[in-house]
């Protein structure tokens, strides 16, 4: 590269450049407002300087462990503030957050443990047994630390060598954290599938994590000190990069364990929440909350979700109920969401059918993504804006992620052309905005969570009556989206739809088990491939 005379005798030095990092949010928080609100979780409350001071203690004791710059430390906890501390501690060591998925069955974690190298291992004591019988299959051996919240109160064994409360005692609260040698360095991994064909370790680098907190301000529309119940899993994509943009406006996080209706209600009316997130499923639940369990809310409440776009009809009850709903589209390799519906004030005056049809568009990228298209994949150029061409839905910028971890083939494929394929199928609008139309990787949605058919199918296969087997989405009013199994019995073999779905609970998690199984021939080419477009318009008809 040519240089001018702008980059003559002007280099970089520590005075001008400074890696980018979300762990400095809460530094600032917690040097400007040290006595502000930052924890909520049942009766216990913290503040910016004790949250700093116990992420500090994290940090300091997993180096004094031996953890060192591009260690995994594995975390199987819920939404907890220990979980918080992990988004702050475990980078603050130069280590690589794994936040595991509290969903999964034993095989997936044990191989997640594995190919992650985990080294620590923290374990919320609710999810002792299936962490037991992980850490039994897997083949590393990390040092495990047990997390024991008093707000659970229901069975659990110790499975590690020391107590998180205990754990933090080694660590100095005034521990002088480095920060990140690059940028580009890993800050955490998230797993978007299981054992099932390639890894896919997703790996966020400080860069993309301080931008996605930074674009989450703007996006979600956060003032200063916002109130945000935790209703979205901190393990799904880092909760949308929320721990960290929650520092940067010294907003307070309001922990919750699960979702329940009554709950939420009562703490959206107790510490006057002003933010959430979440998949349809939480809407879905808070709607169909009782007159009891409902609470009024303080202001309006604004709900980012993401998904499938909600109903007209969800829509307007939502607004009735006081929420305010932004609906974002994102995957893991992008943080979280990345695209978002923008929404118009005069379009407040169309028709509500136009507005659903408006808001049922994922819409325009985050300020924090430098691109978002609808590319032919063949000649990676862009698809005319005419809301019907379909192509697929590209991206690039620094909310990306820097790869699959030890899977370059993946990875290649994934960036071809200098665009993030994300494999959705979708059309462009005059107005820029994009909306999906399918997915090309055939993954099923189902309350949030990512469901890929293939794994399914093959449980299916392993069924000693089962010739073939095909699953699809069917559309769901709980869980916008549920698995579906077409499935084509051996000559002379019997069975029922009960067994095929019981057969599969042995074999996967309860969550990406069929709803609903169809016996019949199924539809194919004349070279044989499985036609899922058809089944997809059964699936839609049952």
């Amino acid at each position: 590269m040519t240089k001018t005379a702008y980059d003559i005798d002007l280099d970089r030095n520590p005075a001008n450049y400074q890696p980018l990092t979300p762990l400095g949010f809460l530094e600032r928080a917690a040097t400007v407002f040290p006595k502000h609100l930052a924890v909520v979780h049942g009766d216990l409350r913290r503040s910016y300087s004790e949250l700093y001071a116990r992420s500090r203690r994290l940090a300091h004791a997993l180096v004094k462990r031996g953890v060192q710059r591009g260690d995994t430390i594995s975390v199987m906890m819920a939404n907890t503030p220990g979980m918080v501390e992990c988004h702050y501690g475990v980078p603050m060591s130069r280590g690589v957050l794994n936040a595991l998925n509290t969903r999964l069955d034993a095989a997936i974690i044990a191989f997640t443990l594995d190919h992650a190298q985990t080294k620590v291992l923290i374990v919320d004591r609710e999810f002792s047994g299936v962490m037991k019988e992980a850490l039994a299959l897997a083949k590393v051996k990390p040092f495990v630390i047990d997390y024991d919240d008093p707000a659970y109160d229901g069975a659990g064994e110790r499975l590690g060598a020391i107590e998180y409360e205990d754990f933090l005692k080694e660590g100095d609260p005034d521990f002088d954290w480095p920060r990140p040698i690059d940028e580009w360095d890993a800050i955490s991994l998230n797993y978007t599938s299981g054992t099932t064909g390639d890894p896919k370790g997703v790996v966020y680098h400080h860069r993309g994590a301080y931008l996605l907190g930074v674009g989450n301000v703007l996006s979600a529309h956060l003032d200063a000190h916002p109130v945000y119940l935790w209703t979205l899993p901190m393990f799904h994509c880092n909760g949308w990069c929320f721990p960290w943009t929650l520092s940067a406006v010294a907003g307070v996080h309001v922990c919750l364990r699960a979702v329940r209706a009554g709950l939420m209600y009562e703490l959206m009316n107790k510490h006057g929440v002003t933010h959430m997130c979440g998949a349809p499923i939480v809407m879905s639940t808070m709607l169909g909350a009782s007159e009891k369990e409902r609470k009024p809310l303080a202001a309006k409440v604004k709900f980012i979700t993401a998904g499938a776009p909600p109903p007209a009809a969800v829509l307007g009850q939502m607004k009735a109920a006081g929420f305010d709903v932004t609906h974002v589209y994102g995957l893991t390799e992008v943080y979280g969401p990345a695209v978002v519906n923008e929404w118009h004030e005069e379009w407040d005056a169309l028709p509500a059918d136009e507005q659903a049809q408006l808001k049922a568009r994922q819409g325009v990228r985050y300020i924090a993504l430098e691109g978002l298209d609808v590319l032919n994949p063949e000649t990676m150029q862009p698809v005319p804006a005419d809301g019907t061409t379909l192509g697929e839905v590209m991206m690039r910028g620094n909310v990306v992620m820097k790869g699959y971890l030890k899977n370059r083939k993946s990875t290649e494929a994934s960036f071809e052309g200098g665009w993030f394929h994300s494999g959705d199928l979708g059309v462009k609008y005059p107005d820029g905005y994009i909306q999906l139309k399918d997915r090309s990787k055939d993954i099923i949605i189902s309350g949030g969570e990512n469901i890929s058919s293939i794994e399914v199918e093959d449980a299916l296969f392993k069924h000693p009556a089962v010739a073939q087997a095909a699953v699809v989405a069917r559309p769901d009013e709980k869980w916008g989206e549920t698995p579906c199994a077409f499935v084509e019995l051996k000559s002379g073999a019997e069975t029922s739809e009960e067994e095929i779905i019981e057969w599969c609970r042995g074999l996967l998690a309860r969550y990406k088990c069929p709803r609903t199984v169809v016996f019949t021939e199924l539809p194919k080419t004349s070279t044989g491939k499985i036609q899922k477009f058809v089944l997809r318009e059964r699936a839609r008809a049952l």
